[in-house]
């Protein structure tokens, strides 16, 4: 272990010993101009949100704030200035201090234990969780660091998440000249990519349905159905508040086979990308809520619209390429690579099909396992 190897784990277990920082209040209370900006940013149009009408209707005391504006409420502002015991602050500048001065974010974990209400003060604590490192990356040698930030209001959890930034030392000018025209790995199936370095998808209770779709070399859309009288009813024919029972022959604690089901698209439904959580289900006897439903694309649009990415570089992608949003021919826009295209040939409109990258276990990695990505590439003229 080299001494700024020795500096940098001392000072990290400094910081994890000293646990949990002070909570902080937000500048405001949960509050209705902010959530009404929020929404409309977002395109959230869950009246619960905005219509104390359909909340009460929706079985809650009045209008709830979106749980994912957990960290809104908390932000300290354009001025703002983090505490001495920040765990974040500690932590980053701690690898500052020792030449690791780029940093990226790898992955966030969010959990809601359940919905605000305007007039309510939210505080925010966090605490370093765990630094692994050095760790040689396509981004250059680094080290990851994970916390874990808890929002309360008074002394009740109402949402977590684990948040994991990678602080790295970029290469100099001259190692990037050189190494991009070696990011493809040769005799691989896809030359311009490295699988060893590329950032596998990270799926949530959300997600997964759509990521087993990919490794099953299926599109899969959410289903969710559009709000009837202000109340988002189930899709399988119960009423708001019936229960669900376990149907696909599970017992008490067995995990569901499936993250999903697809079914025949019902009428007062709608498609939906990026998925959301399906709160418009009922939890079963096992307190999970039911596999969201979707239906299968056929994996066929256009570039609605495209970037031409040229700088920094992404680890195990070859410079430049195309970032595209691609309207499915079902109506829903998704965001992907576009390969096998000259940058300067892409064009608004173009044809596009879903192609689909299967990678092989590292075996460099104990129990790693096969998976897949999805991109797009345009439609053969012949097809």
């Amino acid at each position: 272990m080299s001494t700024q190897t020795e500096r940098i784990v001392s000072a990290a277990e400094k910081i994890k010993t000293a646990g949990m920082s002070t909570p902080v209040a937000g500048r405001d209370p949960i509050n209705q101009p902010m959530i009404n900006n929020w929404v409309e940013a977002m395109g959230d149009r869950n009246p619960i949100y905005t219509d104390d009408s359909a909340a009460r209707a929706a079985g809650h005391g009045g209008i709830v704030a979106p749980p994912a504006m957990a960290q809104v409420w908390t932000m300290r502002g354009l001025n703002g200035e983090r505490t001495q015991d920040d765990p974040l602050g500690a932590a980053s500048q701690l690898f500052d201090d020792e030449g690791f001065t780029s940093v990226v974010a790898t992955n966030c974990d969010s959990t809601y234990h359940r919905y605000t209400r305007p007039g309510e003060q939210v505080s925010l604590s966090a605490e370093l969780l765990d630094v692994v490192g050095p760790k040689q990356t396509a981004l250059g040698e680094g080290w990851f660091f994970t916390t874990r930030n808890v929002w309360t209001v008074e002394d009740e959890v109402v949402a977590e998440m684990r948040f994991r930034i990678l602080k790295f030392r970029p290469p100099s000018q001259g190692q990037v000249a050189d190494e991009r025209t070696s990011d493809a790995v040769p005799g691989d199936a896809y030359r311009d990519l490295d699988p060893s370095a590329l950032i596998r998808p990270t799926a949530s209770r959300d997600t997964q349905f759509f990521w087993d779709g990919i490794r099953a070399h299926e599109l899969r859309i959410q289903v969710r159905p559009e709000p009837v009288d202000g109340r988002v009813p189930p899709t399988d024919g119960r009423v708001p508040g019936e229960a669900l029972p376990p149907s696909d022959g599970r017992v008490p604690g067995e995990a569901p086979a499936e993250s999903g089901v697809s079914r025949p698209r019902k009428p007062n439904t709608k498609l939906q990308h990026p998925p959301v959580p399906a709160v418009w289900t009922e939890r079963d006897a096992d307190g999970a809520y039911a596999p969201t439903d979707y239906v299968v694309s056929s994996g066929r649009g256009t570039v609605y619209s495209f970037v031409v990415h040229h700088a920094p570089r992404v680890p195990g992608r070859q410079l430049p390429f195309v970032v595209a949003l691609i309207e499915l021919d079902e109506g829903v826009r998704m965001l992907g690579q576009l390969r096998d295209v000259d940058p300067a040939s892409v064009k608004i409109g173009m044809p596009v099909e879903v192609e689909f990258l299967d990678f092989p276990a590292d075996p460099d990695v104990p129990d790693d396992q096969p998976w897949t990505l999805y991109a797009w590439r345009p439609v053969s003229e012949k097809a």
